[in-house]
């Protein structure tokens, strides 16, 4: 008589809708072999992700090919234990006076590892495509990389820049279902010490997840929202269905 529980029909459906662990089943009192061994693959790819860093020169060559200055910064983190031990420090940018060229910009594009560095590697360019073609033609643009960032240090690097507008594209946890999931948080007239109230928050953007069009969508949307009604955070209202509909 075997011990392998079989699974209903309609769970196995449901399982070709999601990543998530559901209906994995049990032999015995064990999950399947299969099941266990694709856990720790996901494990090792999270683990993985975490400490990839981040890939400056491929980034400064997307910026170059759209022709907008790209600048480097760090956090005060020493290394990536402490980024993981210190959140604090990751809020704040060490000697930003050794960066040169600085002037005030309209918007400034902040990548930052966070806890993904392979999420913004992947997923940065492929929404930044997108957008900044048509933002161009409206506002001036910088890119800045951080290296061990946390959201707030964007505030910093736009008060740096003096912008009126901050978009940090940052490597989200990575979970057992996808290590390359990556969110933007948008902020109109940032500065030190704004709060998650003040912005905007555009998440699980991966393959499996939100489309880089959705989030070039929703990102664009956000941005003449901000401008227009000079306002960011939980003030913003947004329809997603209404956005997204044609998408």
């Amino acid at each position: 008589m075997s011990n392998k529980l079989e699974i209903p029909a309609k769970w196995q459906q449901l399982k070709s809708y999601t990543k998530a662990r559901v209906a994995l089943g049990n032999v015995g009192t064990s999950l399947p072999l299969n099941d266990v061994l694709a856990l720790k693959h996901a494990h090792a790819l999270a683990k993985d992700a975490i400490l990839t860093q981040l890939d400056k020169e491929f980034l400064k060559i997307k910026a170059k090919e759209h022709d907008i200055l790209c600048s480097e910064f760090k956090s005060q983190v020493k290394d990536r234990l402490e980024y993981l031990k210190r959140p604090d420090l990751g809020r704040k940018l060490v000697a930003a006076s050794e960066v040169e060229n600085i002037k005030k910009v309209d918007i400034v594009i902040v990548i930052t590892d966070g806890l993904s560095a392979t999420a913004v590697n992947s997923n940065s360019f492929s929404v930044l495509d997108g957008v900044l073609p048509d933002l161009k033609e409206k506002f001036s643009i910088c890119i800045a990389l951080v290296e061990q960032g946390r959201v707030a240090i964007g505030d910093q690097v736009a008060e740096f820049y003096n912008a009126d507008f901050v978009a940090i594209l940052i490597g989200e946890r990575p979970g057992l279902s996808s290590p390359e999931s990556m969110g933007i948080y948008v902020t109109y007239k940032p500065k030190i010490g704004f709060t998650d109230e003040r912005r905007n928050c555009i998440s699980n953007i991966h393959k499996d997840g939100l489309s880089s069009i959705q989030a070039a969508t929703l990102l664009k949307y956000l941005i003449d929202r901000s401008f227009a009604l000079k306002i960011s955070g939980v003030e913003l209202k947004i329809d997603l269905g209404a956005i997204l509909a044609d998408e």
